[in-house]
């Protein structure tokens, strides 16, 4: 009997389903991915935003982790919304099991009109815990930049060149926060950039796109491409994801994952 590449993602429970873990087990399958999940986090939200954070209890997700490991070890990992500083200690702890699997962590510090949902002691954990275990990091501009304490005005060079410091092996910085009509996502490596892929920018706000592209990610790593070549086709995914989205709420609109 034939497997299915196994990504695991530990991340939260969106209950509109646009985001979160959903998005996160839609993509994966969609890619032909076996997703295992943990739940790091309860959230109350919408499709307009996230009015509260529920993190749940660090030892629960630990022995979620050590149960899932010895029956089902994945072949990466991808890490989104975390919700506390204990949650972010037992994530590491995990990956620490697991030093040989690629992780993917897609950074969730703010909800998608903005509202935080990371205070600075939350930052200086991932910080600290999470990006030097971290094979590729995928923050958004204005992520990139709390996550490295620079302005968010300051050289894009500059703030990457200090979360590559700080551990990420490749840092991937998404372009949806600018203006312009293209989306411009840059790719770097050992301080170099080594790719940068223009989109055509969709008219519309997009919820879920940073748990698309980061799960994407992870699953086309998990099937064997590389990085650089990973990254790109959960670009082109995602991009064709957010084409093809839907509103089913008053808020933001949905991707449709299931048209690869």
């Amino acid at each position: 009997m034939s497997k299915k590449p196994i990504v695991l993602s530990i991340s939260g429970h969106d209950p509109s389903g646009g985001a979160g873990i959903q998005a996160d087990i839609e993509t994966i399958g969609a890619l032909g991915c076996q997703p295992c999940t943990i739940i790091s986090c309860l959230t109350v939200q919408d499709s307009r935003s996230v009015s509260r954070l529920i993190p749940l209890n660090a030892a629960d997700i630990s022995e979620q982790a050590m149960t899932l490991l010895n029956d089902m070890p994945p072949n990466v990992v991808k890490i989104g919304l975390c919700g506390s500083v204990s949650v972010v200690e037992a994530i590491a702890a995990i990956l620490k099991k697991l030093p040989q699997t690629p992780v993917v962590f897609d950074p969730v510090l703010a909800a998608g009109d903005g509202n935080p949902l990371a205070n600075n002691a939350l930052v200086a954990a991932i910080n600290k815990h999470l990006i030097p275990l971290t094979t590729v990091l995928t923050p958004n501009t204005l992520e990139a930049a709390k996550l490295s304490g620079h302005s968010p005005d300051q050289p894009i060079e500059l703030i990457t060149a200090k979360l590559q410091s700080l551990g990420a092996s490749y840092t991937l910085i998404t372009g949806g926060h600018q203006h312009g009509r293209f989306i411009s996502n840059r790719l770097f490596h050992q301080q170099q950039l080594i790719s940068q892929l223009k989109w055509p920018r969709q008219n519309g706000e997009f919820h879920g796109t940073g748990c698309t592209l980061a799960s994407a990610i992870a699953a086309y790593i998990a099937l064997g491409h590389s990085i650089a070549d990973a990254v790109e086709d959960a670009q082109g995914f995602t991009h064709n994801a957010v084409k093809q989205a839907h509103q089913p709420g008053k808020g933001q609109a949905f991707l449709n994952r299931q048209a690869i």
